[in-house]
């Protein structure tokens, strides 16, 4: 766990663009006592899509902490879980890391805002999922 007894979580999709950063503005509102959330891309878009702020706004998630960013500013030793949702290998490095869980997250990118939305959801359901394990483990540890 990082120093503040939060699980360091890193989500990482392709572009930073959509996915990633869906569950790092998930989790930093209805985790953040036991997630210390960022985000990621393969192959960064340099930028947040609208339909991306729209649907976690219209959600109540902020979104004025989110911004697309590559991998290369992070280290495996920066996050304790990877969550890959780009659907593909992570890079040397963040491949062979102890801790990686791969969602199967389709791309919304381009796509229409019920598109978005049902993404949304399905990445809000594995977020929660994600923080109640971290909470029964948390128990189960006697922490």
């Amino acid at each position: 766990m990082g120093q503040s007894d939060k699980v360091r979580v890193l989500f990482v999709c392709i572009g930073n663009a959509c996915r990633s950063p869906m569950g790092e503005a998930i989790a930093r509102k209805e985790a953040t006592d036991v997630i210390e959330p960022s985000s990621a891309g393969l192959y960064p878009l340099g930028m947040i899509p609208e339909m991306t702020r729209k649907t976690l706004e219209a959600n109540g998630y902020p979104t004025d902490s989110i911004a697309s960013k590559g991998l290369r500013g992070f280290s495996p030793i920066d996050a304790d879980l990877i969550v890959n949702m780009s659907g593909f290998e992570l890079p040397r490095g963040f491949s062979g890391h102890e801790n990686v869980e791969e969602w199967g997250v389709a791309d919304p990118y381009g796509e229409d805002h019920a598109i978005y939305q049902k993404i949304l959801e399905d990445i809000q359901g594995r977020v929660r999922e994600l923080a109640q394990r971290l909470r029964e483990s948390r128990r189960t540890n006697g922490e």
